[in-house]
């Protein structure tokens, strides 16, 4: 079992039982699942592109990911209907918590002049999204500055839950690790 999971058992669940009075477990809040996105709009072009983000984010994820394709044209944009556009990953059970210890206990804290995350993407009901503007500071992708088809691309991090609003979302992340500006 996961350490992240095991400390949501032992410690996390029965605090947050007691805080919000929750009369059995299923009542607590907990996180269902994490979903991890890639934009790659110069994947329409270069096929290369497209094959390097899929591969990094299966190995930053441990899950081979989804490939989203654009549902219609926009000429504005010289965007076909079916072409490639991002790529998705949803990490539920073991992973998720895998995923999440990696992301509060090793990655988060490399970023440089890290003073904490911002609490203000939380959606009304307790779900928290997370933008990275580069996937170089996770330790599974490997970062070659010396080729020149390599993009610094972003992601985005989604933690969905089953908390009921932005406090009881807010105070689950916190018991989990997450480091919020104080």
């Amino acid at each position: 079992m996961n350490r992240l999971r095991e400390k949501y058992q032992k410690e996390i669940l029965p605090k947050l039982k007691e805080e919000f009075g929750a009369k059995n477990n299923l009542a607590v809040p907990k996180v269902s699942k994490v979903v991890v996105n890639v934009g790659m709009g110069d994947a329409k072009d270069n096929q290369q592109a497209a094959e390097k983000v899929v591969a990094d984010l299966a190995a930053l994820a441990g899950q081979k990911p989804v490939i989203m394709k654009a549902k219609k044209s926009i000429s504005g944009f010289k965007l076909a209907k079916g072409q490639p556009v991002g790529a998705m990953v949803t990490l539920r059970g073991e992973r998720m918590y895998q995923f999440l210890d990696k992301l509060f206990s090793i990655v988060l804290p490399k970023v440089r002049d890290f003073r904490g995350i911002a609490d203000t993407s939380f959606d009304l009901r307790g779900n928290f999204t997370l933008g990275l503007k580069e996937q170089a500071i996770f330790p599974e992708i490997g970062f070659q500055s010396s080729s020149p088809s390599v993009k610094i691309r972003g992601l985005e991090i989604s933690i969905v839950g089953t908390a009921r609003n932005r406090e009881e979302g807010r105070r689950l992340l916190e018991l989990l690790g997450m480091p919020f500006k104080k």
